[in-house]
Formats: C-alpha cells, sequence, structure tokens
C-alpha cells in the first residue's frame, strides 16, 4: 500500500526576510564575541593575582590563556620585564648584598675579596640593564590599545611591576656598588701587606703604624657609608619581594 502525502510548501512572508537576517548576525556576533568576558578576566586576574604577587608574576596556565585571549600579549610585557629583572638582580645584587652581610670579622675582607670583586663587575653593568628592560617595557606599554576600564587596572599593575621597581633601584644601586668596591679595597690592601698583618680573634695587627692608619682610615670611610648602604638595601628588599 502506498502512502501519499501532500506537501504544502509554506512561504515567508517578505518582511520577516530583513528580521531574520537581524537575528542570524545578531546570533553569530553574541556567539563570537568572546572579547568582554575575556577582559572581564584578565581585569580580575591583575587586581587580584599581579597585583599581590610581588616582582614574581606567576605564569600563565593553558585555561588562563584562554581566559584571557588577545590580552595574554599584554600580560607578556609585565612577565618579560618581572623576568628580565629578577635574572639581573639575582646574578648581581642579591649575592652583593648577601656578601656584605657575611662579613664579621676583619679576616672576612680578604676571603670574601674574589666574590666581591666579581659582584663589583656585574653591579656596574646592572643599572644599564635595567634601564634597557624599562626602555622597552615603555615602549611595549605606549604601543596598547586598551579599552578604558582595562586600561586603568594595566596601567597600575605596570606601575607596580615596572616604574615602582625600576626608580627604586636605580639609585640605590650605585649606593650598594659603591659600598662593595670600598670592601674590594679593604681586601687588596690586606692581601698587599702579606705577612706583616695577622689575624687573632677577630682583630688584626699591623707591623707599622702607618698600615694601622691607611686601615684605619679605610675603616671610617666604611663606617660613614654604612647608614645610606643599608638604608638602599631594605628599599631594594622590600621592592623585589
Amino acid at each position: 500500500m502506498h502512502m501519499i502525502f501532500a506537501l504544502n510548501t509554506v512561504r515567508n512572508p517578505r518582511w520577516l526576510a530583513p528580521l531574520l537576517a537581524f537575528l542570524v548576525m545578531f546570533l553569530v556576533t553574541a556567539c563570537g564575541d568572546k572579547e568582554p568576558e575575556q577582559r572581564k578576566a584578565f581585569i580580575d586576574y591583575l587586581q587580584n593575582t599581579v597585583m599581590r604577587s610581588g616582582m614574581k608574576l606567576p605564569t600563565l596556565s593553558e585555561d588562563q590563556k584562554q581566559k584571557f585571549g588577545p590580552y595574554v600579549s599584554d600580560y607578556a610585557i609585565l612577565v618579560t620585564f618581572s623576568q628580565q629583572l629578577s635574572k639581573s638582580v639575582d646574578a648581581s645584587l642579591v649575592p652583593a648584598i648577601e656578601q656584605i652581610n657575611q662579613i664579621r670579622v676583619a679576616q672576612d675582607y680578604l676571603s670574601k675579596r674574589d666574590a666581591l670583586q666579581q659582584s663589583a663587575g656585574a653591579l656596574n653593568l646592572l643599572v644599564q640593564q635595567i634601564r634597557t628592560a624599562k626602555a622597552q617595557a615603555d615602549s611595549a606599554q605606549a604601543a596598547l590599545k586598551l579599552p578604558d576600564d582595562l586600561k586603568v587596572v594595566f596601567n597600575r599593575a605596570f606601575d607596580n611591576i615596572v616604574t615602582q621597581p625600576a626608580n627604586v633601584l636605580i639609585p640605590a644601586v650605585p649606593v650598594v656598588s659603591s659600598f662593595v668596591q670600598d670592601l674590594v679595597q679593604v681586601g687588596d690592601f690586606l692581601q698587599q701587606q702579606g705577612t706583616q698583618v695577622t689575624f687573632n680573634n677577630g682583630g688584626i695587627q699591623f707591623q707599622t703604624p702607618q698600615q694601622a692608619a691607611q686601615y684605619n682610615t679605610m675603616m671610617s670611610n666604611l663606617v660613614a657609608k654604612y647608614p645610606e648602604m643599608m638604608a638602599a638595601q631594605k628599599r631594594v628588599m622590600k621592592v623585589m619581594q
């Protein structure tokens, strides 16, 4: 038995065509535009993670990269500077400060001399490394075209991660560097005396008054510079936390 169905042709009124086209366009736009959601996620991350992380910024997970979309490249500006600064400081300023704090007795000026000399050389390069990294970050920030709400938050994070640390470190590094060079000078002097200097119970003895006077002059110079060096050290440690 054959069943025959009648097919009725249903025609949409002409006025529906523009409406349907608008609805289709709206659906495509609504489904495809993830920017507001990505921007909100990035703003939340800047406020709740970046602003509370100090200089050691976390790298993004794959899930976070998906959530932030195109703003991943903006975050890279902060991370790149943070990593460059941390690497440079860890290779020069941090060991220099540690070596300064390890000097307890007169003989330490001699035993720490080589390490301090290496730190002094690294510190001479540090200010320029910071300036170069900051200039690159400043240039990248200036090229950004951010929505107003994100721009406010990003600029605040940039100031916290880039501008403030650089402004603290650039004047502080020469203070520490000068102190380290003075310590090296003391070590050089003691090495030059050879057997004419002896160390006893943390103290030091010279064979001539002239040697003792020269040593005491260097000690007076260190004592005079010590408060400024400690103040610079505290500023550095605070900003690098």
